[in-house]
């Protein structure tokens, strides 16, 4: 593998990881709001 290679084969992997990493974050946020949500509906009743 030539090193021009080498280094898109490590952009092609840090941008999928940082995409990764956006998709987990917004997937954490999801569960903390809906857990809030329950939580507040729950206090209503």
């Amino acid at each position: 593998m030539t090193p021009d290679q080498e280094a898109e084969l490590r952009a092609r992997q840090r941008s999928r990881s940082k995409v990764m990493a956006l998709l987990l974050g917004a997937f954490c946020l999801l569960m903390f709001f809906i857990t809030i949500s329950k939580i507040k509906a729950g206090m209503g009743s």
